[in-house]
């Protein structure tokens, strides 16, 4: 494998969890790309220090404390006002029109029982693609994200930016995925991933060749599980 480099982020795809982190089957899904950024802040505790001094003063022994990985404190930075993809990403509910379809969202509490999924494509620079290959991407995959909170919010002269923030949960039960988001041999066909995250992770990040889904403005549809 060469060296390959992360270019522009491309394609987000978030999925609600129910309150056990699993993926919820039907219209639970959200395609977009109209975001200008994700950060993924890492939270840890530093940990104590041991260290021995002796009357005189010298050091007679001293460990670095162990630091403790939290997770990731995330800030997602969108412009589209999707209810869907707010409803998704707050738990707060959608506002419908006279037909039943969704034309705005409220914004009532902080659903801390409530969760969603967070996919990432990015473009890739500086590999080959391989025979057949529509292009490569880094996959970054996030399975369970909660207290997600839509930030404030000023509306005047400029462009209008919301900022979602959240924070990461190991364990879960994402699995393989419900997706298909790599190879699942040598011809290149689609599937899931090919083993699971750890109970004890946040986040996998991996290269592949099987394209993004395509962004949409309306509920994506999640499979329901094999």
């Amino acid at each position: 494998m060469s060296c390959p480099l992360i270019a522009n982020g491309d394609v987000m795809r978030v999925t609600r969890l129910d309150q056990c982190g699993h993926p919820v089957p039907g219209p639970n899904g959200f395609v977009f790309d109209c975001f200008s950024s994700l950060a993924m802040n890492v939270n840890s505790d530093d940990g104590d220090d041991i260290e021995y001094k002796a009357a005189n003063g010298r050091v007679c022994g001293y460990k670095k404390g162990c630091p403790t990985f939290r997770g990731f404190d995330l800030e997602l930075n969108i412009f589209s006002v999707s209810p869907e993809l707010i409803e998704i990403l707050t738990g707060n509910p959608v506002y419908m029109d006279w037909d039943g379809k969704p034309i705005g969202f409220d914004t009532c509490s902080i659903k801390c029982d409530s969760g969603f999924a967070l996919e990432l494509w990015a473009e890739v620079l500086g590999n080959e693609c391989e025979d057949g290959a529509q292009g490569q991407w880094v996959y970054f995959l996030l399975p369970w994200v909660s207290n997600g909170l839509l930030g404030d919010l000023e509306i005047g002269s400029e462009a209008v930016t919301l900022q979602v923030t959240g924070s990461t949960r190991a364990g879960g039960a994402w699995g393989v995925g419900p997706y298909n988001v790599q190879p699942a041999d040598a011809s290149g066909k689609p599937g899931p991933m090919l083993t699971p995250l750890g109970d004890q992770c946040h986040r996998r990040t991996f290269i592949t060749t099987t394209p993004p889904p395509v962004p949409s403005c309306e509920y994506a549809t999640v499979p329901a599980p094999v």
